[in-house]
């Protein structure tokens, strides 16, 4: 499958550092880490529990402050934005899928997607992203009647709806089967193939890292290697 990503920078760090504790208990979850994320590319953050890389997407996501270094998006530091500018970057520009789906159980499946959706520039975004997503048919439904790679695509389909440019996605086919885990990777390939969105996939799964542009692959806080792959696979022919 051929790359075709940009060379526009739209997310970069520099130097970036997270200490969790302090004294003897202090940790260093990330130990001076730069990496550049190029718009429309799908990179893969590769490595075992505890190597950085979910911090380092909570970092990306404006969803945690570093202990030093910093955040750039488009060129701006996000460490220095008014909690006003911070709530619009989350809002807008990135959007997060978690292992656990993170539904409203009570919500249906539209009503789920509408939580983040930016009606006031796009009032049809709701429904585009269901058709994206092969979820238009099960709009009315509850998230206890649908499969569990139905719910990590209305999570999908959530985290877009507010026109992110960047999916950061935490482990997203760690709580499901491999087929439908399959089923995941190729909608998140499609995103950026077809649709031109930048996903950031965080997983300890080699194999996965296959159907990257990109792969950093990340150990004990740092980054040790990054990997460039010409041709990357498709995720619908990745085995693991």
């Amino acid at each position: 499958m051929e790359r075709k990503t940009s060379n526009e920078i739209i997310l970069q760090t520099n130097g970036l550092y997270k200490v969790y504790g302090s004294g003897e208990n202090a940790v260093n979850a990330l130990d001076g880490v730069d990496i550049s994320v190029y718009a429309g590319e799908l990179l893969v953050i590769l490595g075992s529990s505890g190597s950085g890389k979910s911090t380092i997407l909570n970092m990306l996501g404006g969803m945690d402050v570093p202990t030093g270094g910093e955040v750039l998006f488009q060129g701006t530091d996000i460490g220095k934005f008014s909690d006003k500018k911070l709530t619009a970057y989350r809002r807008h520009h990135v959007g997060f899928v978690f292992q656990s789906f993170n539904l409203i159980g009570e919500l249906t499946v539209r009503e789920n997607v509408k939580l983040t959706a930016d009606l006031k520039s796009n009032p049809n975004i709701v429904d585009e992203m269901l058709d994206i997503l092969g979820l238009s048919e099960k709009k009315d439904k509850y998230p206890s009647q649908l499969s569990g790679g139905q719910q990590q695509r209305v999570a999908i389909a959530r985290a877009l709806a507010g026109n992110a440019d960047i999916l950061l996605c935490d482990e997203p086919t760690g709580a499901l089967d491999y087929e439908t885990g399959k089923q995941i990777l190729v909608q998140l390939q499609d995103l950026v193939r077809v649709h031109g969105k930048t996903v950031i996939i965080v997983t300890h799964t080699k194999e996965i890292s296959t159907m990257a542009d990109r792969v950093i692959v990340m150990k004990d806080g740092r980054v040790i290697r990054t990997e460039v792959n010409d041709t990357p696979a498709s995720a619908e022919m990745i085995e693991w």
